[in-house]
């Protein structure tokens, strides 16, 4: 459904080059630093910035190739851009009748009054949840077939990133869809996703089924005595501590078969994330 083939672009200190997949009935998650590239990955994809090499397909069509009934099978959220502060939900349903076709308006005021957005009151006054749920609502109004969503849980508390993960949930019930989903809450990711893309200074540095990520790696603790003496074929990342060594396995089994004198912690994203990036090879 959504596939970029080494894509580059360049900037002044920094440098894209990313390659991707989101398959068709998959939501697919992004995670990484501030910083590392997630956001012109995303605005790559979406044709928003000039690249310097690589390919983007979305439904099959390269993305600059997309006409205006393809991009209404697209729901966006971006996480520096919104709606005028100066509209109201109101004129939202108003544009969004004009712009979609298959736009939900019934529905989609009574989720906003669910989520406890006034229809009257102009975005400028909303909190930062507030808009954040506007937006995601907005983006699954249309039937959109692949839904591109950039922290879309930012700045919103347990309770509203809890009902907004559901509604996800709901929206990949019907056959043919698909999420690319980036977050800072890896929570989110852990329930949530298929598979996790991470991304560090501008690369794809791991790609890995979300189920095999939480049963299969693990982070070692260990002496130095015992760092040194262990078989590191399975090690993806060490980082020296001050009780020894923490290393990054994605061969858990292998570790406790053949170390039972190991600590061996299952990780988590937030964990893999900091190996990934502060650990070495």
């Amino acid at each position: 459904m959504l596939k970029l083939e080494n894509v580059k672009k360049q900037y002044k200190g920094f440098e894209l080059n990313c390659s991707l997949e989101v398959p068709e009935g998959c939501v697919t998650g992004l995670i990484g630093k501030n910083g590392a590239g997630k956001s012109t990955t995303f605005k790559a994809m979406l044709g928003l910035i000039h690249t310097d090499g690589g390919q983007v397909s979305l439904f099959g069509k390269p993305v600059r190739e997309l006409g205006a009934k393809d991009k209404e099978r697209i729901g966006v959220v971006l996480a520096d851009s919104g709606f005028s502060g100066y509209l109201t939900v109101k004129d939202i349903i108003s544009m969004m009748e004009h712009l979609y076709p298959h736009f939900h308006k019934e529905d989609f005021r009574k989720k906003c009054e669910s989520f406890e957005l006034p229809l009257n009151k102009k975005i400028k006054d909303f909190s930062t949840g507030m808009k954040r749920k506007l937006q995601v609502l907005a983006a699954m109004s249309h039937e959109a077939e692949l839904l591109i969503l950039d922290e879309p849980t930012a700045g919103l508390d347990v309770l509203a990133r809890d009902e907004l993960l559901g509604l996800l949930r709901e929206y990949m019930e019907t056959e043919g869809r698909s999420v690319l989903i980036s977050s800072h809450i890896s929570g989110d990711l852990e329930g949530f996703c298929d598979d996790i893309y991470m991304i560090d200074k501008g690369s794809i540095v791991l790609h890995e089924e979300t189920d095999v990520l939480l049963s299969d790696y693990a982070l070692l603790k260990m002496s130095d005595e015992q760092y040194h003496a262990l078989d590191k074929s399975y090690v993806l990342r060490h980082k020296k501590e001050d009780f020894g060594y923490s290393c990054l396995t994605n061969e858990k089994q292998f570790y406790k078969e053949n170390y039972p004198e190991l600590v061996i912690e299952k990780g988590n994203i937030d964990e893999l994330i900091m190996m990934m990036v502060r650990g070495e090879e």
